[in-house]
């Protein structure tokens, strides 16, 4: 290429423009036809607010300064400066807020990492609704809208982020071993998690403890096998599966209970959730529960979303049409 491009960014040509205008043409009627109005926040946000949302977000930003050297940062995610804008504009707007964005958003990633550098987000925040009813509203509306975008194959793992900081505390694992085997979990690597629980010499009950979340994955027959400290976890997760089955029938089947599942944002506090597609090999989106988020710019509320890739969504839906 005679003038290369940043790493883990690319040019989009009009034949794929079109196709994608499309996909988020889908993606915002359904969200539009379940009440959400779109918002659209400033691809710069201060490093302190990011900061105060999640350090990991702000370690993963693309940072830069501004006419009077305050850091900025480039927007990571939508998330963080979603719980900013209904702290800052919706102080006492009534609850549940409904909002969505279509944005791209920029994170810092290493080199080599097979990810994107930037990436066009479609996300939807549900705001002042509680567990479990916000979780299974962001699922179903999820399932519609990618279903409208044309996929047919798709699912969407449910977990639950506080499930591993409570079976580590309860073993009494040091602090600084639990971020170690959640990154473990957090990137699938089981052989790693377990030499490291291993290692750290318990007794054989509670090394089986740590260990059993990362084999609970299946549909909602899994949710029997969750004995224990898991037991009460599940609970939650069954309460969604009972209403997204409630509200849209046989799609309840594309859920997948996977207790091992871990995000990599630290401001999830209950149901994570990550979007599957069988015809690639990459999830298309994730998100979860952040009850404590909204607290931290001024307005405490619960509050539960979920984004897609806008990118990796076509791709599965042209993947899908090959195999057919």
């Amino acid at each position: 290429m005679i003038h290369p491009l940043p790493p883990g960014t690319r040019d989009v040509l009009p034949d794929e423009a079109r196709e994608l205008r499309l996909v988020t043409d889908r993606l915002r009627g359904v969200l539009e036809q379940h009440g959400y109005g779109e918002v659209q926040t400033p691809a710069l946000e201060y490093e302190d607010v990011l900061r105060r949302g999640d350090e990991r977000a702000a370690g993963a930003a693309f940072r830069l300064f501004d006419d009077q050297g305050r850091v900025l940062v480039l927007r990571a995610d939508g998330t963080i400066p979603t719980a900013r804008l209904v702290a800052n504009r919706f102080a006492d707007a009534p609850v549940p807020l409904r909002l969505f964005y279509l944005s791209h958003a920029y994170r810092a990633v290493e080199r080599g990492a097979a990810q994107s550098r930037e990436f066009l987000q479609a996300g939807l925040e549900l705001i002042g609704a509680p567990a479990p009813e916000g979780d299974a509203e962001v699922v179903t509306v999820v399932l519609e809208a990618l279903a409208a975008a044309g996929l047919r194959r798709h699912r969407i793992g449910l977990g639950d982020a506080s499930i591993y900081p409570l079976l580590l505390a309860q073993a009494g694992v040091p602090d600084a071993e639990r971020a170690t085997l959640l990154d473990h979990l957090e990137r699938r690597d089981l052989p790693a998690l377990e030499a490291d629980v291993h290692r750290l010499g318990l007794s054989p009950a509670t090394h089986d403890m740590l260990l059993a979340p990362a084999s609970l994955r299946g549909g909602p027959e899994v949710l029997e096998r969750a004995t224990g400290p898991l037991a009460v976890a599940v609970e939650n997760l069954r309460r969604i599966h009972q209403l997204v089955a409630e509200r849209s029938g046989a799609e309840a089947d594309r859920l997948i209970f996977d207790l091992g599942l871990v995000r990599e944002m630290s401001y999830y506090t209950g149901t994570v959730f990550e979007v599957y597609d069988p015809a690639v090999g990459y999830a298309l989106g994730g998100g979860g529960r952040y009850d404590d988020l909204c607290g931290r710019f001024g307005r405490a509320l619960p509050a539960c979303g979920l984004a897609l890739d806008v990118q990796r969504v076509h791709m599965a839906q042209l993947e899908e049409e090959r195999l057919a």
